[in-house]
Parts: C-alpha cells; sequence; structure tokens
C-alpha cells in the first residue's frame, strides 16, 4: 500500500477523533445544561454523581464507535477505489 494513503488513513482517524469528541462534548452540554465530565476540572468532577459519569461513558462510547466504523468503512472504500483505478491503468 502506498505509504502517502496510509497517512492519510491515519490522519483521517485522528480528525473524526477530534470531530467526535467534539460532538459528544457539544450535545452533552446542550442535553444535560453542564459540561462534559472530561471537560471539568478536578473538585468539579468529584461533584458529578456516578450515574452522570456512567452516561456520559456510554454516549460517548457509541458516538465514538459508530464514528471509528464509519471511518474505517470510508476509508476501505477509498483505498478499494484507489487500487481498481491502479489496476484499469
Amino acid at each position: 500500500m502506498n505509504v502517502v494513503l496510509k497517512v492519510g488513513a491515519s490522519l483521517a482517524s485522528i480528525a473524526a477523533g477530534f470531530l467526535g469528541k467534539k460532538i459528544v462534548d457539544i450535545v452533552w452540554k446542550k442535553s444535560t445544561g453542564k459540561e462534559s465530565p472530561n471537560m471539568m476540572d478536578a473538585d468539579a468532577q468529584r461533584e458529578q454523581s456516578l450515574k452522570q459519569v456512567l452516561a456520559f461513558t456510554v454516549f460517548s462510547s457509541i458516538v465514538m464507535g459508530v464514528i471509528q466504523v464509519l471511518t474505517n468503512r470510508g476509508t476501505q472504500r477509498a483505498l478499494q477505489k484507489y487500487n481498481r483505478n491502479l489496476d484499469e491503468v
């Protein structure tokens, strides 16, 4: 596989992770009215109930899992398209 494609796939994965984190933080703040637990300082984190922290963990895991799957599928499609174009040449 081309080194440029490997780097591009890695960069896409990193960008998707950052995007996913932003989405989780924004949706959490809009739905609860509070900062997400990972954005709080240590004192504020201690005041969070276990229920809130678990809910955030489940929510962020679901969002990040979906983003990871979509990123992997998109990367695989791009690689297949690239390989088909190489075969046609």
